[in-house]
């Protein structure tokens, strides 16, 4: 699972195997380890929630899913989901949750469990 933060957007990457385990388990968590701390992300299955939103608690990201989407997503080609949640009369955090695709470019970075990339051309 890949984290993306910038300015008041939020955007979290899935390989294959993140998007399974989310619709099996309901619960999908990342660490990032400082010294003397560490930074949680992480996604949560809400059985009644009807679009994504967020919390921050101490030192942990969430991200909550609704069940309905999760479900059949490993199966289906929906690409991911994305909504605004308001924070404050005048902001919202914009939050995006997708696949994480092969890149088209020279990367050094692992790929093998990533989605094939609608963009490949032959």
């Amino acid at each position: 699972m890949k984290l993306r933060i910038k300015g008041n957007s939020l955007r979290m990457r899935l390989t294959k195997t993140d998007v399974s385990k989310l619709s099996s388990s309901g619960y999908l968590e990342e660490q990032t380890a400082f010294v003397g701390n560490k930074f949680i992300y992480a996604l949560q299955v809400a059985e009644d929630a009807t679009e994504l939103s967020a919390s921050l608690d101490a030192n942990t990201i969430t991200m909550f899913v609704p069940r309905s989407f999760v479900q059949h997503w490993p199966v289906n080609d929906v690409i991911g989901c994305h909504a605004n949640m308001r924070v404050s009369e005048t902001e919202n955090l914009y939050l995006l949750l997708e696949k994480d695709f092969v890149c088209l470019d020279e990367t050094h970075e692992d790929q093998a469990d990533n989605f094939e990339n609608p963009n490949k051309t032959c």
